[in-house]
């Protein structure tokens, strides 16, 4: 008789390791499949010609102790480094402090447009904006018109290529939950009395020595020493219910059984994939729900003619890229000797003209932008690489609300058995610490009965502080 597993998990990046990781401590062994070559998703560390790219930058920092505890869990003490954030954003040839610091926004600015920006963030406090379900709106309504147009306008539209009033209030209230402008300046001028940690203002924060995939790579080894099964290059084509246990397809064609199933694929292909096939405005839902892809261009330079920064953010109209890290300023093991890589990141759909854009080309074009931002020095690049990356981001448009809780209750009612999990799983724009927490509430909810409404992590004000029970969830990160 072929074996049912109790959990069998879609994915091998956070949350499906994370998940794994949760359920031996139960004492259950599960199965893992993977679609890709390797695991670690979204947060894998990419490896060229000996440099190491981190896909985005991936901050290890969270409020849930229960996350430390597992990154603890899978590293040792030694592999960490605690590193310095330093953040900027570029704006009209100038750099301003990223968290704000007020001398230096006042010197870029000059005195008559700071005076203009305070001036606008008064104005909204006594004329909000009606409607703040879209992204612009809510900015504006707690930064002011003039530093949204300033600091949120443009960097947000390369993110998601399209007009800011599109993309849903959800995002923003995620990604800057605690930061208004007051709290900013009061940061500034560190006049903050509550002792609260505003999570887009962390100065320091942990990092695997070799990048985030050295830790999902060590989580990886353990598990499979630990008996759990981790197939990859096995993408699940077909889960098909059958009484109370699941038959889960791979494209290789081989079948799999399972009473549960934890799923990071994204939510969008999760209606499709599931026989018998639901209604067809739960499909509908599916087809519905939207995602932005990823590219990064890293590029060599010597060390001494590269920026501080970990990165910095341009809000620049004028050329394409979003963002630019520095690699050595993250980790000097992800480097050689006197050089380090500079990654400029592009924020693209598949099949547009960046992303099929031929190697060399967008390498000529990373060079030829870096030289018209004078961040590197003409002639100054030794080699270059690029990296694409597929669902990235899932796109908080303004029905993908409505499109996820079509889905969500409709497999609460048809498939109590199935519990998606992480960004692209719940599509939610989760940081690693929020996907971790949604595979280790989903286990428990599995394993001891719990009532966890993972649906809730990084949405309620609960999940955002200290909670009765001991336990914490994890807080969005700028």
């Amino acid at each position: 008789m072929k074996k049912v597993y109790d959990i069998l998990i879609i994915g091998a990046g956070p949350a499906g390791l994370t998940a794994a990781w949760e359920a031996e401590k139960h004492g259950i062994k599960t199965l893992i499949l993977e679609g890709d070559k390797e695991i670690g998703g979204i947060s894998r560390t990419v490896e060229r010609n000996g440099w190491r790219f981190d896909i985005g930058g991936h901050r290890f920092f969270t409020k849930v102790n229960e996350v430390y505890q597992i990154w603890d869990e899978i590293l040792d003490k030694e592999d960490f480094l605690l590193r310095p954030r330093m953040s900027r954003i570029y704006y009209k040839n100038k750099f301003y402090d990223y968290p704000l610091k007020a001398s230096n926004a006042l010197f870029n600015l000059g005195i008559i447009e700071a005076i203009r920006c305070v001036l606008s963030y008064f104005y909204v406090r006594m004329f909000p904006p009606k409607n703040q379900d879209n992204f612009e709106n809510w900015v504006a309504a707690r930064f002011g018109w003039r530093l949204y147009n300033i600091f949120f306008k443009t960097y947000t539209e390369k993110v998601w290529g399209v007009d800011a009033k599109t993309i849903g209030s959800d995002w923003a209230s995620q990604r800057i939950k605690n930061l208004s402008l007051m709290k900013a300046i009061l940061n500034a001028f560190q006049i903050n009395k509550s002792g609260e940690i505003i999570t887009t203002l962390i100065d320091e924060f942990k990092y695997p020595k070799y990048g985030p995939g050295m830790m999902w790579q060590a989580a990886y080894k353990k598990l499979e020493e630990k008996n759990h099964k981790i197939l990859l290059n096995s993408k699940v084509v077909e889960i098909y219910k059958k009484s109370d246990v699941y038959a889960v397809k791979i494209d290789s064609g081989e079948k799999f059984q399972a009473k549960n199933i934890l799923s990071s694929m994204p939510l969008a292909h999760l209606p499709k994939t599931i026989k018998p096939a639901p209604e067809k405005k739960v499909i509908k839902s599916g087809e519905d729900l939207k995602f932005r892809d990823f590219l990064s261009v890293a590029l060599v330079i010597d060390e001494k003619d590269a920026f501080p920064d970990n990165w910095i953010y341009i809000h620049d109209p004028g050329v394409k890229v979003g963002r630019v890290q520095n690699y050595g300023s993250w980790s000097p093991y992800l480097v050689k000797e006197g050089k380090t890589c500079l990654g400029l990141e592009y924020f693209v759909n598949i099949g547009d003209e960046l992303w099929s854009m031929e190697d060399q080309k967008l390498i000529d074009l990373a060079i030829e932008e870096l030289e018209k931002l004078s961040l590197i020095s003409i002639n100054s690049v030794l080699e270059g690489y690029v990296v694409r990356m597929p669902k990235a981001y899932p796109v908080y448009d303004l029905d993908y609300s409505k499109n996820i809780d079509v889905i969500e209750n409709w497999l609460s009612n048809e498939h109590k058995g199935i519990y998606p999990m992480g960004r692209n799983g719940m599509h939610r724009y989760n940081n690693q610490d929020h996907s971790m927490m949604t595979a280790v509430l989903s286990v428990r909810n599995i394993v001891l009965g719990e009532k966890n409404n993972i649906w809730k992590v990084n949405v309620e004000e609960d999940y955002h502080e200290e909670i009765n029970s001991g336990r914490s969830a994890p807080i969005q990160k700028g």
